[in-house]
């Protein structure tokens, strides 16, 4: 009955997109299944964007959407803020891609380490993947060691994936990878391979692997792990880094070895960065012996520079987070409210939500698995037909174009889908 009720929702999607569906089509000539990022190929292909502005987006056949996926957390400011345009433009006129110094990576690595009092220094990279690379780098050179502690569904970038399940496009780092929320798994892995953590890789709240938080005892007991053992503890902070000013680590209380940052705080534009102690990061200095060289022509491009400047002066402020922190705080429980009783819930925390086919607790990416994701996959297009779009996945993310109007609406188009689900039998 589902996959047949899925067969519908596709014929009735793509009737009514012709022009995405033959470019689609032409572009999977050249770019395997059509496109060049995974995340956005879905069934039964994904509709092409022409415009964007605020919450909005407009494909190439002319339907409007409420736009609550952000570009996956990267539009935290929405499409086309004014700040990033103006940053942009004088760039325009001034040039760019010089192949020297960018006058604005000064005072956007200060404002960085202004933010989060576990940064001493701080380096740039063109992506959230590159920075957490880097990092797990950095921490071996450190350490002398190679093997990563992750976590079963933690994503770390493109390329640092570490989901059991999973079949991802990885580096050919040694992991061991542990139980998210689970501290005696933790614990038994760093008995059982004493001496070989390069670091311990951690987001403070899983997010690719379902949103999902990580308890503020379990983490400070990561911490507390690390210091016993001598290991650098990571904070991926790509995602959770918008929960405060000072990000994610500034309310839990707990002070990584490193942070890596990405996504929204380039405005839109390629942006990624590490920072951390002095003692790590002087590892990076020509000035300190050992020194290891970390290059990337785009790592200080002045078009993420000049936006990242602006985003930290004028959009990133206390009273803007944590207002946006407490509207999703507010949404994720209402959303909760009608999906409870229908076979889902949503987790998450802060600005980011998730919605899951599962009823029991979520603590960690195994209380996910066997959840049959055609459900949620049924409620994102019974969504797009609402002119709502979300993550395929159940991904729901605030940005700070959108406002209690737009949750509201955000809420009723969910109550609809809700009920189009059980008059399907999903």
């Amino acid at each position: 009955m589902l996959d047949e009720a899925l067969e519908g929702l596709f014929a009735r999607y793509a009737r009514k997109r012709p022009v995405s569906e033959r470019r689609h089509a032409d572009a999977a000539a050249y770019l395997p299944s059509g496109t060049t990022r995974s995340v956005l190929d879905f069934a039964p292909f994904p509709f092409a964007v022409e415009a964007a502005w605020g919450c909005r987006l407009r494909d190439v056949d002319g339907h409007e959407y409420l736009d609550y996926l952000g570009d996956y957390s990267v539009g935290l400011a929405g499409h086309n803020p004014e700040a990033v345009r103006e940053a942009v433009e004088s760039v325009l006129d001034s040039g760019w891609s010089f192949g020297a110094v960018a006058p604005e990576e000064a005072e956007v690595a200060r404002r960085l380490c202004e933010r989060y009092q576990s940064m001493d220094l701080v380096r740039f990279t063109s992506s959230g993947t590159e920075a957490n690379l880097a990092a797990v780098s950095l921490a071996g050179k450190w350490s002398g060691h190679s093997t990563v502690l992750a976590f079963d569904g933690g994503y770390h970038g493109g390329f640092l994936s570490f989901s059991r399940d999973g079949s991802s496009l990885n580096v050919p780092f040694d992991a061991v990878v542990c139980d998210y929320n689970n501290l005696e798994s933790v614990r038994s892995a760093f008995q059982t391979h004493r001496g070989r953590f390069a670091c311990v890789l951690i987001e403070p709240m899983l997010g690719s692997g379902g949103r999902i938080p990580g308890d503020p005892a379990f983490l400070r007991g990561v911490r507390e792990l690390c210091d016993e053992f001598g290991v650098p503890l990571v904070f991926d902070e790509v995602q959770t880094s918008r929960m405060a000013v000072g990000g994610a680590q500034s309310v839990l209380g707990i002070r990584p070895d490193l942070t890596t940052l990405g996504k929204y705080i380039g405005g839109g534009f390629g942006f990624g960065a590490v920072g951390g102690g002095n003692d790590i990061m002087r590892l990076l200095s020509r000035t300190n012996e050992p020194h290891f060289d970390h290059s990337g022509t785009f790592n200080n491009n002045r078009f993420s520079m000049a936006a990242a400047a602006a985003m930290l002066s004028r959009v990133l402020t206390a009273k803007s987070l944590d207002e946006l922190y407490q509207r999703g705080e507010r949404l994720r429980k209402e959303a909760g409210e009608l999906l409870r009783g229908q076979g889902f819930q949503a987790t998450g925390w802060g600005s980011l939500i998730s919605i899951h086919p599962v009823d029991g607790e979520v603590r960690c990416a195994a209380d996910l698995a066997g959840a049959d994701r055609r459900r949620v996959q049924f409620l994102f297009h019974e969504l797009l037909e609402r002119g709502v779009y979300i993550g395929k996945s159940g991904f729901v993310t605030l940005s700070l174009a959108q406002d209690e109007q737009t949750d509201e609406i955000l809420l009723n188009a969910l109550e609809g889908a809700l009920q189009a689900a059980a008059e399907n039998g999903v």
